[in-house]
């Protein structure tokens, strides 16, 4: 075995472990229920509802399904992890997100405010936010919504990037583990260099992604590369 194989191996451990510790013991019932599952999907609906999470305006509870053309809400110090289909979500405090697609696939998201992490299967996407639109497929993918900018963390996958007002400055990125973070502002008075600018990775972990794929049974492409944790 090599010295970087075993890092690998060491590594994917610590990463799981990260999981548990995060906690599996907190983590509701629905959720540790599917992770014992290994890597059969799990069934489509809400997995977690805390505090005050809505769909089409009514509280939401946990079991129900989520379907494209619903739109979920939630409050503060509030958040939703969903499945739908072979995709799944975990949508912070105080967004709401509106959906479309067909079926049991959203094809396309819409924030109009807040913060949402997505881990998503085999098919084309299109995040829509009031500053950018983002074109994925197979994509693990943070987004923070502002009325003025757009937090983008491609986590793994290929994501194509675009300011709203400057279809000329789309931007594709392929990454495997955070590498390309970017905020995607727009303004016709704003120079060019910052409507695409570079930014740290922010406000999601390893663990939340590890746990979301496990979810959907996969795992993420960066559990058994080298690298630090995020």
């Amino acid at each position: 075995m090599t010295a970087q194989h075993g890092f690998g191996i060491a590594r994917r451990k610590w990463l799981l472990r990260t999981v548990a510790s995060l906690a599996i013991s907190a983590l509701p019932g629905a959720i540790r229920q599917a992770l014992a599952m290994g890597e059969r999907p799990a069934a489509p609906g809400l997995y977690s509802v805390e505090g005050e999470v809505r769909v089409n305006g009514r509280l939401a509870e946990a079991g129900q399904l989520v379907r494209p053309g619903d739109i979920i809400e939630t409050g503060a110090r509030s958040q939703a992890v969903f499945v739908v289909g072979r995709d799944a979500y975990l949508l912070r405090a105080g967004s709401r997100l509106e959906t479309a697609g067909r079926e049991m696939l959203i094809d396309t998201l819409r924030i109009v405010t807040g913060k949402l992490l997505s881990v998503l299967g085999p098919g084309a996407r299109r995040i829509h936010t009031a500053t950018a639109t983002v074109g994925i497929r197979g994509t693990g993918i943070y987004v923070e919504a502002e009325p003025d900018r757009t937090y983008v963390c491609t986590c793994y996958g290929v994501a194509e990037l675009e300011p709203r007002d400057r279809p000329d400055l789309r931007e594709t990125v392929t990454t495997r583990h955070h590498e390309q973070p970017r905020y995607i502002r727009t303004g016709s008075a704003m120079p060019v260099d910052d409507m695409m600018g570079k930014a740290p990775v922010i406000n999601h972990t390893d663990a939340e992604l590890i746990m979301l794929e496990a979810l959907v049974g996969r795992r993420p492409p960066f559990v058994d590369s080298g690298g630090p944790p995020y």
